[in-house]
């Protein structure tokens, strides 16, 4: 297999940082970038289109091109939209939304014709969650932003995908874990009975990555367990119940 130049962008930790490694042991090189003081290669902040523009240039002055990105950069919080802070919406909304917008908007120009270019969404792009308004948003967005960008990128066979996890435990989703009933109301409502893993997401963009993905583009693949079957626990209410 021809080895890749793959920047992976959040991969100094959780889903990340397990793609990084899954990439890296099969050959690939892997550039890291992530918020500075991560202990990444590079720093970028997703949300600052200068800054995500120069991790680009840099990996082409480095490498010479590069043939793969993924985008694991995501941010959370928990409000009713009755009570949802505009500055707080617009937090997330940048992070997830428009940063992913700025990764593919910069990515897609200088990524090798043949490329492939992977976003992390959620399994709260399909499934509505109490107090995720700006999450579910932002990820339902980024599927249909992933979309457009493979329709745009066609003809130079740049393909452009997604993956939707479900619950999965990571720095992201750790602190949600501890409060009680929420780990059990997330299990309950998985047909598979059980959290994913790092690792089983980045096998998954690892796959969309490679040449066996050759003829998928305009795609989120949703791994969640069967979780999409069922209910998305009530987190609000399950909050508002640990801390009355």
């Amino acid at each position: 297999m021809e080895q890749r130049v793959v920047v992976v962008i959040g991969g100094a930790s959780g889903l990340g940082q397990a793609t990084a490694r899954l990439l890296a042991a099969g050959g690939d090189t892997v550039v890291v970038a992530d918020l500075s003081g991560t202990g990444a290669d590079v720093d970028v902040d997703v949300t600052d289109e200068a800054s995500v523009e120069a991790l680009f240039d840099g990996v082409v002055e480095q490498h010479g091109a590069f043939t793969g990105v993924v985008n694991c950069a995501g941010t959370s919080t928990l409000a009713r939209v009755v009570d949802h802070d505009a500055a707080e919406w617009r937090r997330i909304v940048d992070v997830c939304l428009t940063g992913s917008f700025l990764v593919l908007k910069h990515a897609g120009r200088r990524v090798a014709d043949g490329g492939s270019l992977v976003s992390l969404t959620s399994l709260n792009a399909r499934q509505p969650g109490t107090g995720l308004a700006a999450y579910c948003a932002s990820k339902a967005g980024l599927v249909s932003l992933t979309e457009v960008t493979a329709l745009e990128l066609a003809p130079r066979r740049v393909r452009v995908n997604a993956v939707a996890p479900g619950l999965v435990v990571t720095p992201l989703t750790a602190p949600a874990m501890d409060i009680p009933g929420v780990r059990d109301s997330y299990v309950e409502n998985t047909p598979l009975g059980r959290p994913g893993e790092p690792e089983e997401i980045a096998a998954a963009i690892r796959f969309l990555l490679s040449d066996d993905a050759a003829w998928i583009t305009g795609e989120t693949l949703d791994i969640n367990g069967g979780a999409h079957l069922m209910r998305y626990p009530d987190l609000v209410g399950l909050v508002e119940k640990a801390f009355s």
